[in-house]
């Protein structure tokens, strides 16, 4: 069986894999450029990303199968990346406080015989309406840093969410059953599959 590299930096996304029994024989992050492209829609976005990703890997690993990913929170039209800083953090929290929001996710991967297939999983979050000490001490925790939207809904930002509907494991970075099914149809075999 080749090789899977997962292209991705996330200690989430190594977990989430992990949880259905995959272990990437490497973790060989891709360094691009996420910026949005002008008008550049959230799942449009989400999907360029993580094709640009696996081909970034590709040639460093001609042989194997590349899994890359990527996540956007989206409020509207409008993308909210990772916040650079506290401030930017606050203002995505009070974007969405007491509003639904969607959480795209992209999974791209890349076989060795050539193939490369993308798929974009969609999840929907509601936060509860957030208090000006609610959102000091999500802020303080820290946990908004390098984060998507500025929360984590598997850590404490799972008591800001109200509801959600679709994969919880896309919101968490992984869409885990496109990820599964989509190895599967490329001929990636692991253990439990």
């Amino acid at each position: 069986m080749p090789a899977l590299v997962l292209a991705s930096a996330s200690p989430r996304r190594l977990e989430l894999l992990r949880q259905i029994g995959i272990v990437p024989d490497a973790v060989d992050p891709a360094e691009i450029d996420e910026t949005p492209l002008p008008r550049e829609l959230p799942p449009a976005h989400v999907m360029r990303l993580a094709r640009a990703k696996a081909e970034a890997v590709r040639p460093r690993h001609p042989d194997a199968f590349i899994l890359a990913a990527d996540t956007v929170v989206a409020c509207g039209r409008r993308i909210l990346g990772k916040p650079e800083d506290e401030k930017a953090a606050r203002r995505f929290l009070e974007l969405l406080s007491g509003r639904r929001h969607r959480v795209y996710g992209g999974v791209a991967i890349a076989a060795p015989d050539g193939r490369i297939v993308v798929r974009r999983a969609g999840s929907q979050v509601a936060f509860k309406r957030l208090s000006e000490p609610e959102i000091a001490a999500y802020l303080a925790s820290d946990e908004w840093r390098g984060k998507a939207g500025g929360y984590a809904i598997q850590g404490r930002g799972a008591t800001l969410v109200s509801w959600m509907q679709g994969s919880y494991s896309n919101v968490v970075g992984l869409p885990l059953y496109e990820t599964a099914q989509l190895l599967t149809g490329l001929g990636y075999r692991w253990p439990n599959c």
